[in-house]
C-alpha cells in the first residue's frame, strides 16, 4: 500500500525589496501616455493636464509592483 504524506506550510506575500511601486496612465481616447513614475499623485496630474488640453476624460491607470513570496517558520 502507498501512502501520501501532504505538509501545510503557511506563507506569506510582501513587496519584493529593492523595488518601487511605479505607475502609469494612457488616455482612452488618444495614443497620450503619462510618464511613469514611483509618485501616483504626479500621475493624475499628468492626467488631469491632458483633459485639461485635450478634453479627454477617460484614462487606464496602471500600477505595479512585484512581490515576494515566503514560507513563514
Amino acid at each position: 500500500m502507498v501512502r501520501t504524506v501532504l505538509r501545510y506550510v503557511q506563507h506569506r506575500i510582501t513587496q519584493h525589496p529593492n523595488t518601487d511601486v511605479t505607475f502609469e496612465a494612457e488616455c482612452l481616447k488618444c495614443e497620450w501616455k503619462a510618464t511613469p513614475s514611483t509618485d501616483g499623485a504626479a500621475v493624475d496630474v499628468e492626467c488631469m493636464g491632458h483633459t485639461g488640453r485635450a478634453g479627454h476624460p477617460g484614462f487606464r491607470r496602471i500600477c505595479t509592483s512585484f512581490a515576494l513570496v515566503e514560507r513563514i517558520e
